[in-house]
Protein backbone atom coordinates (compact mmCIF):
# COMPACT_ATOMS: atom_id res chain seq x y z
CA UNK A 1 0.00 0.00 0.00
CA UNK A 2 2.55 2.39 1.17
CA UNK A 3 4.89 1.38 -2.02
CA UNK A 4 1.82 2.07 -4.33
CA UNK A 5 1.22 5.57 -2.80
CA UNK A 6 4.81 6.10 -3.31
CA UNK A 7 4.87 5.08 -7.00
CA UNK A 8 1.76 7.25 -7.68
CA UNK A 9 2.56 10.37 -5.79
CA UNK A 10 6.32 10.18 -6.95
CA UNK A 11 5.67 8.72 -11.17
CA UNK A 12 3.02 12.07 -10.87
CA UNK A 13 5.30 14.46 -9.65
CA UNK A 14 8.43 13.37 -11.84
CA UNK A 15 5.45 13.59 -15.10
CA UNK A 16 5.65 17.05 -13.85
CA UNK A 17 8.99 18.02 -13.63
CA UNK A 18 9.71 16.35 -17.25
CA UNK A 19 7.25 18.45 -18.99
CA UNK A 20 6.66 21.93 -17.50
CA UNK A 21 8.74 24.81 -17.68
CA UNK A 22 11.21 24.79 -14.77
CA UNK A 23 10.74 28.06 -11.84
CA UNK A 24 13.29 31.32 -13.16
CA UNK A 25 15.55 30.30 -10.31
CA UNK A 26 15.99 26.52 -11.16
CA UNK A 27 18.64 25.43 -14.51
CA UNK A 28 15.76 23.03 -17.00
CA UNK A 29 18.63 20.28 -16.72
CA UNK A 30 18.09 19.85 -13.25
CA UNK A 31 14.85 19.77 -13.10
CA UNK A 32 14.41 16.95 -15.77
CA UNK A 33 17.35 14.72 -13.73
CA UNK A 34 14.81 15.53 -10.52
CA UNK A 35 11.61 14.20 -12.77
CA UNK A 36 13.76 11.14 -14.22
CA UNK A 37 15.09 10.05 -11.12
CA UNK A 38 11.22 10.69 -9.63
CA UNK A 39 9.67 8.36 -12.06
CA UNK A 40 13.04 5.98 -11.99
CA UNK A 41 12.23 5.86 -8.23
CA UNK A 42 7.93 5.11 -9.02
CA UNK A 43 9.25 2.02 -11.12
CA UNK A 44 10.99 0.82 -8.80
CA UNK A 45 8.67 0.92 -6.40
CA UNK A 46 6.50 -1.23 -8.12
CA UNK A 47 8.05 -2.96 -11.24
CA UNK A 48 10.25 -5.49 -9.77
CA UNK A 49 7.61 -6.52 -7.19
CA UNK A 50 5.10 -7.10 -9.61
CA UNK A 51 7.43 -8.86 -12.14
CA UNK A 52 9.50 -10.49 -9.54
CA UNK A 53 12.78 -9.74 -11.24
CA UNK A 54 15.78 -8.06 -9.50
CA UNK A 55 13.70 -7.77 -6.34
CA UNK A 56 16.29 -6.03 -4.43
CA UNK A 57 16.10 -3.08 -6.76
CA UNK A 58 12.49 -1.72 -4.60
CA UNK A 59 14.95 -1.01 -1.75
CA UNK A 60 17.39 0.63 -3.04
CA UNK A 61 14.51 2.83 -5.37
CA UNK A 62 12.91 3.27 -1.93
CA UNK A 63 16.42 4.75 -0.44
CA UNK A 64 16.76 7.19 -3.85
CA UNK A 65 13.37 8.30 -3.11
CA UNK A 66 14.59 9.01 0.53
CA UNK A 67 17.66 11.12 -0.65
CA UNK A 68 15.48 12.73 -2.96
CA UNK A 69 13.33 14.25 -0.46
CA UNK A 70 16.33 15.32 2.13
CA UNK A 71 17.46 17.07 -0.79
CA UNK A 72 13.73 18.91 -1.30
CA UNK A 73 13.71 19.45 2.51
CA UNK A 74 16.96 21.62 1.93
CA UNK A 75 15.55 23.31 -0.75
CA UNK A 76 12.37 24.12 0.52
CA UNK A 77 14.15 25.38 3.46
CA UNK A 78 16.84 27.03 2.93
CA UNK A 79 14.38 29.33 0.71
CA UNK A 80 12.06 29.79 3.66
CA UNK A 81 9.15 27.59 1.13
CA UNK A 82 8.14 26.42 4.92
CA UNK A 83 4.18 25.18 2.83
CA UNK A 84 6.43 22.00 1.26
CA UNK A 85 8.55 20.79 4.23
CA UNK A 86 5.71 18.80 5.85
CA UNK A 87 5.39 17.02 2.47
CA UNK A 88 8.82 16.46 2.22
CA UNK A 89 9.20 14.82 5.86
CA UNK A 90 6.16 12.81 5.22
CA UNK A 91 7.48 11.77 1.73
CA UNK A 92 10.98 10.99 3.26
CA UNK A 93 9.45 9.19 6.29
CA UNK A 94 7.60 6.30 3.82
CA UNK A 95 9.97 6.12 1.58
CA UNK A 96 12.75 5.52 4.77
CA UNK A 97 9.73 2.59 6.06
CA UNK A 98 9.57 0.99 2.51
CA UNK A 99 13.92 1.03 2.42
CA UNK A 100 13.58 -0.91 5.79
CA UNK A 101 10.83 -2.93 5.60
CA UNK A 102 11.83 -4.10 1.90
CA UNK A 103 15.80 -4.72 3.91
CA UNK A 104 14.73 -6.41 6.61
CA UNK A 105 11.18 -6.74 7.67
CA UNK A 106 9.59 -8.33 4.32
CA UNK A 107 12.16 -8.83 1.46
CA UNK A 108 10.25 -9.39 -1.17
CA UNK A 109 10.87 -12.87 -3.03
CA UNK A 110 12.18 -13.59 -6.38
CA UNK A 111 11.45 -16.07 -8.84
Amino acid sequence: MVQALLALMFGMVGVINLTTEPPPDMPEALLRVIGVAEVAGALGMLLPGILRIKTWLTPLAAVGLFVIMVLAFGHHATRAEWMSVPMDVVLGALAAFVAWGRFKKAPLAGR
